[in-house]
C-alpha cells in the first residue's frame, strides 16, 4: 500500500536515503561519500509537513516503510520563450534493497504519475547519474525518456 510519508516514519526514510547514497557513491564517489545524510531529521519533518514536497511511502501490511517517493511540485511561469507548466519532479526514490524486483518500485512510479495528473502536471521529471545502470533500466521500461543531456568535463 502506498500512503503519504508521516514523521513516524523518518527513520526508516533515514535508512533508504543512507542506501540511496551508497548507490552514488559507487556510481560516483568522486563526488558522493560513503555515509552520510541528504536531510536532517528537522529538514525531513519540513518536507514531509509541506504540500509543495508531497513524500510517499510504500509500506507492507504491518506498517513497515519498504520504499519512498519524494516529489516536489514545481510551477514553471512563462517566459519569453518557454510555456507556463507543472511539473512534478521526483527528488528521490528508494526501495529497500532487500524488497527490490517486488514491482515496489514500479507501483511508486505509476502512484507518482497519478498523482501528477490529479494535480495537473504536464510531465514527470527525475535526475538519474550516468554509471547508475539499473536505474536507467528501470525508468526506461516505465516509459521514461532522456528530457536532456548535462555534460562535465572533470578539471
Amino acid at each position: 500500500m502506498i500512503r503519504k510519508a508521516q514523521e513516524k516514519d523518518i527513520k526508516k526514510i533515514s535508512d533508504l536515503l543512507g542506501q540511496v547514497l551508497l548507490v552514488h557513491h559507487n556510481t560516483r564517489p568522486d563526488i558522493f561519500k560513503k555515509e552520510g545524510a541528504k536531510y536532517t531529521e528537522e529538514q525531513l519533518k519540513r518536507i514531509i509537513n509541506d504540500p509543495l514536497t508531497p513524500t510517499f511511502v510504500y509500506v507492507d501490511e504491518n506498517d513497515n516503510v519498504l520504499g519512498h517517493l519524494f516529489c516536489q511540485i514545481e510551477n514553471r511561469e512563462e517566459t519569453s520563450n518557454t510555456n507556463k507548466y507543472k511539473t512534478l519532479y521526483i527528488d528521490d526514490i528508494c526501495i529497500d534493497e532487500r524488497c527490490r524486483h517486488r514491482s515496489i518500485g514500479t507501483s511508486l512510479l505509476n502512484y507518482a504519475k497519478e498523482y501528477a495528473k490529479g494535480i495537473g502536471a504536464y510531465n514527470i521529471t527525475l535526475h538519474v547519474w550516468e554509471g547508475n545502470n539499473d536505474a536507467m533500466m528501470f525508468y526506461s521500461k516505465m516509459g521514461m525518456k532522456p528530457q536532456y543531456t548535462s555534460l562535465e568535463v572533470i578539471l
